[in-house]
């Protein structure tokens, strides 16, 4: 179920994350690691092939049961990997998942996270029948709030020591989506 969408500048490939995307994951980690290991508590100094190959071997058994999606974001031409968005911790009582998001440090303020963000959440609201999407980012995690705004998800809060992250306690800024509150996307879908 690959949905192709495009930014101002380039063409993208939004599709479920596969045991194969392992290898060329481990690379945008470790070109991202300054960036990502502050927030990301999977995002470590020793983080190696290993670790992604278990992650991205675990991906299409968490979809088929319905616990996480998870997309690889890939660049159309060359299928290069440029991160991952996915909807995780589903309380399917309570109709809500959490939307999460990085993207390797070469492909920054390109557009694309602000284009793939929406569709995923489209995808939460659409085909998974979610009323409602959270983002939580860590108060010193800056971009990831920017994105949030971008995409038109509304503040409704600061949650005290809401995240650990590697043992250190971190304040988290509660951000939210709803079907009838945000546009679908700001991404031109292609295909």
């Amino acid at each position: 179920m690959p949905i192709s969408f495009m930014t101002r500048d380039q063409s993208f490939i939004l599709r479920p994350c596969q045991p194969s995307d392992a290898e060329p994951v481990y690379e945008a980690v470790r070109e991202s690691m300054r960036e990502l290991s502050p927030w990301m508590p999977w995002c470590h100094r020793d983080y190696g092939i290993e670790d992604s190959r278990i992650w991205f071997g675990a991906r299409p058994g968490l979809w088929q049961k319905g616990l996480e999606y998870d997309f690889l974001i890939a660049d159309r031409a060359e299928g290069r990997p440029l991160g991952i968005c996915s909807l995780n911790n589903l309380d399917r009582d309570n109709r809500l998942a959490n939307l999460g998001y990085w993207i390797r440090t070469s492909q920054v303020r390109r557009g694309v996270a602000t284009a793939c963000a929406p569709l995923v959440a489209r995808f939460g609201f659409e085909e998974l029948n979610l009323n409602r999407i959270e983002i939580l980012a860590a108060a010193g995690n800056i971009p990831s709030q920017g994105l949030a705004k971008k995409i038109g998800a509304i503040r409704e809060g600061r949650l005290r020591k809401r995240l650990v992250v590697k043992d250190h306690v971190h304040d988290a800024i509660l951000f939210s989506l709803l079907p009838e509150d945000w546009p679908l996307g700001n991404g031109k879908l292609i295909d």
